[in-house]
């Protein structure tokens, strides 16, 4: 069970990646990139590797998701 849990993670986390990477829209590629840090955490904690996790949640999932949505709020009028 386990094995089938983490291989769905791992195909979300493919398709997340191509989304966040092929999609115009930089509001969905942030999204995106938070369903990728978010997979990618329970995959940590699957893997026993719970500090990783807390670290990974905390830089990827707050701190560089809070940054992409200032700058983009504040370049989004410019062209």
């Amino acid at each position: 069970m386990d094995q089938f849990i983490y291989n769905f993670l791992l195909l979300i986390m493919v398709v997340s990646a191509f989304v966040a990477a092929f999609t115009p829209n930089l509001l969905a590629s942030v999204i995106t990139l938070i369903v990728f840090s978010g997979c990618l955490v329970v995959i940590y904690v699957i893997l026993q590797a719970p500090d990783v996790a807390l670290a990974e949640i905390v830089i990827s999932g707050g701190i560089t998701t809070g940054l992409f949505v200032v700058t983009i709020s504040k370049t989004e009028g410019v062209e």
